[in-house]
């Protein structure tokens, strides 16, 4: 993502951007909020944390498993990526005291320029042979830069927030790539580290989990996005943009409608990077549907799919409308729990640089 949008620099404000534009913080649901000090310090707080509020009603328990154990280490594991150096350490984290405590977190960052360069975390190491680490985009051409804003890249100052609709159609393109692309590396740590934890049996059936579920909301919410249709057209224009799909430079997604407009048959060629990694994608070769369905019955439930027998060199299905409603899968029902599910956007703020105070 830095190097998609010319981000350089190994200060605090760098380290600051990194997290504006990672997909473990969307922006309001993790709702961000940075200072800075100057190259070396800074400070950052969460005016609202979707993950707490999912897990804070059921208890302290649960909530110091997501935010000591599985959210925490993911700050300084991206910071780390901007400059070895720095340090994340917590002013204070939930659980809450008192109840209600605003900023739900607050973090102090520093660079120490004596200090030893920190290690690369152990799972960062064990996904290091993946394809997709060293994946690379050709350079974008966007179709249509109606209305597109002026800026090209994130290379000035830190900004309060990042509206989208001041990018250009380009870095529009760059920024969503990278978007997919850490969401298919969400998967692979997903899979790995249950992998270690488990077997290889159980971490494959929570991958398929977990992806039957992501893959029904999400298909829910772009489809009210795109205010499309449940026919195949509007079908298709929801799985061109899934996360099943993009980007297809790494997944080898393509979809077609037929030429009565009835039927959507839709194709991953297997030859592609991401069929070789611990992603989603491997899951669809060996007869694993369900998120498709998942995807297609947020549409409609009257989708169905239909594999069609291949020679392995890709996996294709046939979507048709059927009589009977699908009931939502139990896999999109546990991912309803999450307030992210439905969680609305409020209007756009007014982004402001952050300035060394």
């Amino acid at each position: 993502m830095k190097d998609a949008l010319s981000i350089t620099g190994d200060g605090v404000a760098e380290i600051f951007k990194g997290f504006q534009l990672d997909v473990g913080a969307p922006p309001e649901f993790m709702d961000f909020r940075y200072a800075v000090t100057d190259h070396d310090n800074g400070e950052f707080w969460l005016d609202h944390c979707g993950a707490l509020m999912d897990v804070e009603p059921m208890g302290d328990r649960l909530v110091t498993t997501m935010c000591h154990d599985i959210e925490d280490p993911t700050f300084p594991a991206t910071a780390l990526a901007t400059n070895p150096l720095a340090v994340v350490e917590p002013i204070h984290r939930p659980p809450r005291a008192p109840e209600g405590r605003t900023p739900h977190c607050h973090w102090r960052v520093r660079i120490d320029p004596d200090g030893e360069p920190f290690p690369v975390p152990g799972p960062a190491l064990e996904s290091a042979s993946s394809r997709i680490i060293d994946f690379r985009f050709d350079p974008p051409a966007p179709r249509d830069t109606t209305g597109e804003g002026p800026r090209d890249d994130y290379a000035g100052p830190l900004l309060t927030d990042l509206v989208f609709t001041e990018f250009t159609s380009a870095a529009l393109i760059r920024i969503t790539r990278e978007v997919y692309l850490q969401m298919h590396l969400l998967a692979v740590g997903f899979h790995q580290s249950v992998r270690r934890r488990s077997d290889t049996e159980t971490a494959d059936r929570l991958l398929a989990y977990q992806a039957t579920g992501i893959a029904g909301v999400a298909a829910g919410r772009i489809r009210e996005v795109l205010g499309v249709g449940p026919d195949a057209l509007g079908l298709a224009a929801v799985l061109d943009v899934h996360p099943l799909a993009g980007p297809t430079a790494y997944t080898g997604f393509s979809s077609e409608v037929s030429a009565d407009g009835t039927e959507l048959t839709v194709r991953w060629d297997t030859a592609a990077d991401g069929f070789a990694d611990d992603t989603w994608l491997p899951l669809l070769a060996r007869d694993g549907l369900r998120p498709l369905a998942a995807a297609a019955q947020a549409v409609d439930p009257h989708w169905t799919v239909e594999r069609v027998p291949t020679d392995g060199s890709h996996v294709e299905a046939v979507l048709r409308l059927g009589d009977e409603p699908a009931t939502e899968g139990e896999e999109a029902a546990v991912t309803r729990i999450s307030t992210g599910a439905a969680f609305t956007f409020g209007p756009t703020r007014t982004p402001l640089p952050i300035t060394p105070v």
